[in-house]
């Protein structure tokens, strides 16, 4: 993240809009957005997308954004040369479920439109149909598969403090793994179900102790130690491997 000086403005209305900036010779798409909240200009580069974004926070800021991105173009280029390749779900792709690889093959028949089949050489995951419905029903899979962990996991913890959440939903957030709401309602990224257990499990007991604690005191995180155990294990993961998740099934436009 680059920051750029700028007087602050009191109100709060955000607007955006879409401009194109070469760099390196290619035309990268910049979304430039105002944002009266924001004390200075600044450019950001997302890690797992590559999507460059230009906050501003004034009229007057936003006239000169995309000068502003054009002198970071530099440290822009250095950014998108590490995001990771997406990866589109097919027939061939290798992706990771419950934190292991595996294989999208294309399966004739079996007991569902997706299903797990293991050999003594790899993980495959069988999608019968159409190769272009590949995709869909794969995430379809996936989701199914994440609300139905995630939702067993919530309530086996919750049954343990004596709590009942509101409601629980599946998302494709991008900026947090769970949540939990004053009245309990709690939300999961269905992408957790592309990690390895101890890592869902720990976002679950994360989520679960807020219902009781809205807050990251010492007594909030005996309760996480106290439903999930080692909670340094799942962080570190998450730190190291959580945003690569977001590489896989991208979002579109």
């Amino acid at each position: 993240m680059r920051l750029f000086g700028a007087t602050r403005s009191q109100a709060s209305p955000r607007s955006s809009r879409r401009e194109l900036l070469a760099i390196e010779g290619k035309p990268v798409s910049i979304t430039i957005t105002l944002n009266r909240r924001a004390r200075r200009l600044i450019v950001k580069v997302h890690p797992t997308t590559g999507e460059v974004t230009v906050v501003a926070p004034s009229q007057r800021a936003l006239n000169h954004a995309l000068d502003f991105a054009r002198s970071e173009s530099n440290w822009i280029a250095r950014r998108l040369a590490e995001v990771p390749a997406p990866v589109a779900f097919g027939l061939g792709a290798r992706i990771p479920l419950r934190g292991e690889e595996h294989v999208v093959e294309a399966g004739e028949a079996g007991p569902a439109p997706v299903w797990i089949d293991t050999n003594e050489d790899q993980r495959i995951v069988r999608v019968s149909g159409r190769s272009e419905h590949a995709p869909r029903r794969l995430l379809d899979y996936l989701k199914r598969e994440a609300r139905k962990t995630l939702t067993a996991r919530t309530q086996e913890l919750t049954s343990r403090i004596g709590l009942a959440p509101k409601r629980i939903t599946v998302r494709d957030t991008e900026s947090r793994w769970g949540s939990c709401s004053a009245d309990r309602a709690l939300s999961f990224s269905w992408r957790l179900i592309l990690a390895p257990p101890f890592v869902l499990d720990y976002v679950v007991a994360h989520e679960v102790a807020h219902m009781r604690h809205m807050n990251h005191g010492p007594r909030f995180w005996n309760l996480v130690r106290e439903l999930v155990g080692d909670v340094d294990s799942p962080q570190a993961w998450l730190s190291a491997n959580g945003p690569l998740l977001h590489r896989y099934a991208p979002r579109s436009e």
